[in-house]
């Protein structure tokens, strides 16, 4: 490690108590999405305070931001987030529920942590890049809304991730390691039923409840289950039950559907046959429905190459320390849940082998080391905006260990963490992690080039000829991991071919035109 990259990181401590307070006072704050006003605010005031230039309200979003420092290429992206879950109100630092605010908010998934240690990695880079004048941008991405409007897929349909050379992330997790692997795609969706109020005793004849509709709607998709694919997920939260009176039959009632599958396309097709079923819970009714679109996000496209300089750092950088208090913690708080003994992390979640491995490795129900690197096939059947950013620029994440292991996420348990010595520790040492890999993307342009290498070098040996060449499909090609990336993730899953055409054009004008003949048996 150069000295360079060091005071970068001495940089970053001589602010963790910063780093702390901000991460503490989101906790408390607990704003659920597109309503973190004094989230945004603490940031943006945080941010100006350290010398970025601060540009709120990004993409037409009130309670999003960018930070930015540095001039120059290459430009690399920091995504914080700062959004909590309803109904998870939760004391800090106990191994027992304990509902702080009667029906609050709470940090069931950490972003307290993830935006705060985003924005120590900024910190450290702006001293970088001040300290050696090097050329180089960061731009710390205020991301709101993660849990319930998926803001980054908004700032995609602006383009504003095809500005980056990379962009990168964490998240707090039950282990340390580097992410990869894909997650479902997802669309939010709230249907409202219509219908006639009426005395529902002496007149139920000339009622049409639209509660009704809604009940046959969630009985339809739950038949729908049986006939989705295994990766799907469909959820749902009733926002209006119509009232709270018994006898008078409800006229207006709307639910909250998360529809989710692997590829968009694959979550189009289940979104169009849930509308279906909403459309015959009203027919049955005799309502009348309106749908109105919330978010949608795409899948995640992991870049090995990334992955690859995430975990040489987090290897060099080790884990954050955990005292024997700590450790105790963590154990007395994995006895609330069942599954502790399961082992933690992306790469056991996928294969059996390197489950074992981790098996091995484990000492107690706190993972207190870093996890092998594993870029084995991989699927989270959770979703994440971050897939939106990925389409655009190369992306990777890392995990840091804040929870015990196994802990279902979005729990009491979860909230009760994220505002702990133990969290604090992990969201300084995340944030070092990423503003380290971040220092190797500005020193060695070269590691950005990588994930493109592999096919570019393809292509560089196949023939110029003085005309033109054009072969429509390479064997070379269609057999390299590549190709089943751009099938997967630029084409939604359809066949595709990979060719090339080379060699010297006269003119400048073409035409291209395919005809695919499908047979329809009767």
């Amino acid at each position: 490690m150069n000295d360079a990259k060091k005071a970068a990181l001495a940089a970053i401590d001589e602010k963790k108590e910063l780093v702390a307070e901000v991460a503490d006072a989101i906790w408390d704050y607990a704003e659920l999405s597109m309503q973190e006003v004094k989230s945004a605010a603490l940031f943006v005031k945080v941010l100006k305070a350290e010398g970025f230039q601060v540009e709120e309200g990004i993409c037409g979003i009130p309670t999003a931001f960018s930070a930015s420092f540095g001039s120059g290429g290459p430009v690399i992206g920091l995504l914080a987030e700062y959004d909590a879950l309803s109904g998870l109100s939760q004391a800090a630092g106990s191994t027992a529920y304990h509902e702080l605010v009667k029906g609050g908010s709470g940090h069931g998934c950490g972003h307290n942590l993830l935006g705060a240690g985003a924005m120590a990695a900024a910190i450290g880079l702006k001293h970088y890049l001040t300290q050696t004048g090097k050329s180089g941008t960061v731009i710390l991405y205020g991301c709101p809304g993660e849990e319930g409007v998926a803001s980054k897929a908004y700032m995609a349909r602006e383009g504003l991730w095809y500005g980056l050379d990379a962009a990168l992330t964490w998240h707090p997790g039950d282990s340390s390691e580097v992410t990869t692997g894909s997650t479902n795609s997802c669309i939010q969706m709230i249907y409202t039923f219509h219908g006639l109020a009426s005395q529902a005793s002496t007149a139920p004849e000339r009622g049409r409840s639209a509660l009704d509709a809604v009940e046959l709607m969630n009985v339809g998709v739950q038949f729908l289950r049986e006939h989705m694919p295994r990766d799907a997920r469909v959820h749902y939260s009733i926002l209006d039950a119509g009232g709270v009176s018994p006898n008078v039959v409800q006229h207006q009632a709307s639910v909250l559907y998360m529809i989710r599958s692997n590829f968009v396309k694959d979550c189009m097709a289940l979104h169009q046959r849930v509308d279906k079923i909403a459309q015959g819970a009203a027919l049955m009714t005799d309502t009348t429905i309106e749908r109105r679109f919330v978010d949608g996000l795409s899948d995640t496209v992991c870049n090995h190459a990334l992955e690859k300089v995430l975990y040489d750092n987090f290897s060099q950088l080790g884990v954050p320390p955990c005292t024997a208090e700590e450790h105790a913690f963590m154990e007395a708080l994995s006895t609330t849940y069942e599954g502790r003994d399961v082992p933690g992390g992306v790469g056991a979640e996928n294969d059996p082998a390197f489950a074992e491995k981790v098996k091995a490795m484990q000492t107690g129900h706190f993972n207190d080391f870093l996890m092998p690197l594993y870029q084995g096939p991989a699927f989270n059947a959770g979703s994440t905006d971050v897939g939106d950013v990925s389409y655009q620029c190369p992306t990777a994440q890392i995990h840091v260990a804040v929870w015990p292991n196994h802990v279902p996420c979005h729990s009491w348990q979860v909230v009760s963490c994220n505002k702990t010595p133990m969290a604090h520790k992990a969201t300084v040492h995340a944030g070092k992690v990423l503003c380290a890999a971040a220092i190797d993307l500005l020193e060695q342009p070269a590691l950005l080039e990588a994930a493109k290498a592999e096919i570019l070098t393809a292509l560089a040996s196949t023939p110029l000829p003085a005309a033109t060449d054009y072969v429509a499909e390479d064997k070379r090609l269609q057999e390299l991991p590549a190709a089943v990336e751009v099938s997967e993730h630029l084409f939604g899953g359809m066949p595709c071919q990979l060719g090339w055409c080379n060699g010297h054009n006269t003119r400048l004008n073409c035409l291209e035109y395919h005809l695919s003949l499908i047979h329809i048996s009767e």
